[in-house]
């Protein structure tokens, strides 16, 4: 499919608007710039009944999260929500607007998560913080309205790739048990593979190849990290026991391949998943669902799934 008008009116207005790619700025530009770009979007209108901030111990001090609370009695399932932002910019307040979506839509409490970011924390300090948080919440899930036993990881992009690491490092080093991942155009090995989404949608699509190199140079610490599959959860000798996924790509973007190829090794494995492509999409669709629809389309099939699989 070509791409979406929508998507393709989206990609015109940031070239008009000056912004250079993020492999092009600092870190610290490139966050500002980031929490800029999605702090322009409308705002989420999703009825909650509120949210917290919060502080989770973590490996190395305190993991700032907020709480979202749906309207309703609980105690309510709840999904634990790991930011996108190639290990290096995104934070709670860029994503407010995705976690009140995702708490009013799925009627589950969204606890969202500031884990440390690279260059300053690198590999796997990330990773420790969101298993540390997922933990957190299991032992203390009636303090925020929660049942520990309905949790779910769910994540965009690196996010993604740290839900499936995190599913990963539960099934491995004592649980707590998952009863789903949501994994949104999930990160799930490294750019040097050169897959043919990675190498076809390189560059013009938001998110480009370059862009790859940038966040994991800056995330990881050595080369033998590519390997491990705490960052590259493809290259895990088993995916079977891990909760039931799903996993949403989009057509034009350079993770498309990696995303759809974890999928199908999920299955593989015997978990239960399913995966979504969404044609004429670009990286970080998810994210303007409020100005794209078929961002509003992944949402609400988020949104769907993450209550038939709570209910399950």
């Amino acid at each position: 499919m070509p791409l979406h008008p929508q998507v393709k009116g989206l990609l015109d207005n940031v070239a008009a608007s000056g912004i250079p790619p993020f492999h092009q700025m600092t870190p610290e530009s490139c966050r500002a710039t980031f929490k800029q770009l999605f702090g322009a979007l409308p705002p989420s209108t999703a009825k909650i009944a509120g949210t917290k901030d919060i502080k989770i111990p973590g490996p190395a001090g305190a993991i700032p999260a907020r709480v979202y609370t749906p309207e309703g009695k609980g105690p309510f399932p709840v999904l634990v929500y790991m930011h996108g932002g190639g290990w290096v910019i995104g934070d709670i307040e860029g994503y407010e607007n995705v976690c009140r979506e995702l708490c009013g839509g799925s009627q589950a409490v969204v606890v969202s998560l500031d884990y440390r970011l690279g260059p300053e924390h690198k590999f796997p300090a990330a990773t420790d913080d969101c298993l540390a948080a997922v933990r957190w919440v299991g032992e203390h899930a009636a303090e925020i309205g929660a049942d520990a036993k309905r949790i779910a990881v769910g994540g965009d992009s690196a996010g993604g790739n740290l839900a499936a690491v995190t599913a990963l490092r539960l099934r491995d080093e004592g649980g707590p048990r998952l009863a789903a991942q949501l994994l949104i155009y999930p990160v799930t090995d490294h750019y040097t593979k050169n897959t043919v989404s990675m190498v076809k949608n390189a560059e013009g699509f938001l998110l480009t190849r370059q862009d790859m190199v940038w966040f994991s140079d800056y995330y990881l610490r050595t080369e033998a990290d590519v390997k491990n599959p705490h960052f590259a959860p493809l290259r895990a000798k088993s995916l079977a026991g891990l909760a039931p996924a799903l996993v949403l790509t989009a057509e034009f973007d350079p993770l498309c391949d990696e995303g759809e190829e974890y999928a199908a090794r999920l299955k593989d494995a015997g978990v239960p998943t399913k995966l979504s492509r969404y044609d004429g999409a670009i990286h970080g669709f998810f994210g303007f669902f409020s100005v794209l629809d078929l961002g509003r389309a992944g949402m609400d099939e988020s949104c769907r799934w993450l209550k038939e699989r709570f209910a399950a």
